[in-house]
């Protein structure tokens, strides 16, 4: 099966239990959300989907297109084919982004990519995404604003073109127009071959994006799933309606 199966997951840090038995499935071609309050556990659940060790599986699988990857190291994870973007992600001064990138992209393909082949797979994406060719000179996140930080991750995930990706809070913190950048990035990216989840609180995001399916945590465990009208509802009514 084609997906990125999530069963009866529990995870703790520091021997405290924070995810609480989640269950999900996201197949290639959709686009589930995972909405929540504030310390409900879905940055957790991403940072034990990526494989971080500060945060360990108790019991439950993470397996992807039928591999468990449940204790899996995370450049496993990475070379198959799992993807994350972080909420905040570091400045490299001295790295360009470029750079950056062909290092990304040549560490999970099987076939690494000369300097000139990568060269033209980013021109091509960067053209793809309505990106200014000279950004990808500059140095890793160093003095960018909050889009050009969202529009670096959406580049990246374009480069390396995973078969699952989870996006956390991507749009934490971001004004009307960096939101744009992400919800426009995505919706290029969107297709047959690739499974998203989205990790957000914010309507206005799953509004642009209208996800397939949308799943709500609450105290490490999933409270309520629905179509993309939950998404709506809890936009409008909020999470006290919704997780009680």
């Amino acid at each position: 099966m084609a997906s990125l199966k999530i069963d009866n997951l529990h995870v703790a840090r520091d021997a405290k239990e924070i995810v609480k038995g989640v269950s999900l499935e996201v197949k290639k071609g959709e686009v589930h959300a995972l909405m929540g309050p504030n310390g409900s556990g879905k940055s957790t659940f991403a940072n034990a989907l990526a494989g971080h060790p500060s945060y360990v599986a108790t019991s439950g699988t993470i397996a992807l297109d039928g591999r468990d990857l449940t204790a899996a190291a995370p450049h496993e994870r990475a070379k198959a084919g799992l993807f994350l973007s972080m909420q905040s992600t570091p400045e490299i001064p001295g790295v360009t982004l470029s750079s950056f990138l062909r290092t990304a992209f040549n560490a999970v393909k099987e076939q690494p990519l000369s300097v000139l082949e990568f060269h033209a797979l980013l021109q091509a994406r960067m053209e793809d995404l309505k990106i200014d060719p000279a950004f990808a000179r500059r140095h890793l996140n160093a003095g960018f604003s909050g889009g050009e930080k969202k529009r670096a991750e959406v580049l990246q995930l374009s480069v390396l073109d995973p078969a699952y990706a989870v996006l956390d809070e991507t749009d934490s913190g971001l004004d009307v127009d960096a939101l744009k950048i992400v919800t426009d990035g995505l919706a290029r990216l969107r297709g047959p071959n690739i499974g998203i989840l989205v990790i957000s609180h914010n309507p206005k995001l799953l509004e642009a994006l209208r996800p397939d399916r949308v799943h709500v945590m609450k105290d490490g465990k999933i409270v309520a799933e629905g179509g993309n009208e939950l998404a709506e509802r809890i936009g409008k009514e909020g999470y006290e309606a919704i997780a009680n």
